[in-house]
């Protein structure tokens, strides 16, 4: 493989969230196993936090983070990555859109890259709008440069509904 065409290390944003089962360790089992991607080095991670539900469906708090790494790998790996990881940890996809979850692993920015597709929109749209993204994201990364400004600044305009780190 010519140099021109080998994969480039690039920095890769994922957010975590859990609300059913022992969420703090589904979270943690998320990060061993992200960590363990071929190609892939973890930078760093958030803290947890708790948080309220998003959506219109009753249901118990989340527990959330962010985590930070450098991989070699495209998109479209990452989410196929982290659609089997749900699967490995218990997820199974409902018609009920934001509702209850063992596991929810979303890929918030890659490298540079934008994109919006069916299957897969970076960076992330739902992050300017989303507290318990952009807090423990700000943990890890608030000078990263998205569309709508930097992390530290539209983290500093959301409303925090409650969001507080876990004890």
């Amino acid at each position: 493989m010519a140099q021109a065409d080998r994969p480039r290390w690039q920095p890769v944003y994922i957010g975590l969230g859990s609300n059913v089962g022992d969420s703090p360790a589904l979270i943690e089992q998320a990060i061993v196993l992200l960590a363990g991607l071929e190609r892939t080095r973890l930078m760093c991670r958030s803290p947890l936090y708790r948080s309220q539900p998003w959506g219109p469906v009753a249901q118990a708090e989340f527990c959330n983070a962010a985590a930070g790494f450098l991989s070699e790998l495209s998109p479209e790996r990452w989410l196929q990555a982290l659609q089997g990881i749900e699967r490995a940890l218990g997820r199974t996809r409902s018609e009920l859109r934001w509702g209850p979850r063992e596991i929810d692993l979303d890929l918030l920015a890659h490298g540079t890259h934008v994109s919006q597709s069916d299957q897969l929109s970076l960076p992330h749209p739902g992050i300017p709008e989303r507290e318990f993204v952009l807090y423990p994201l700000r943990d890890i990364a608030e000078d990263l440069c998205l569309p709508w400004g930097r992390v530290r600044e539209l983290a500093a305009r959301v409303a925090p509904r409650g969001i507080q780190r876990w004890s």
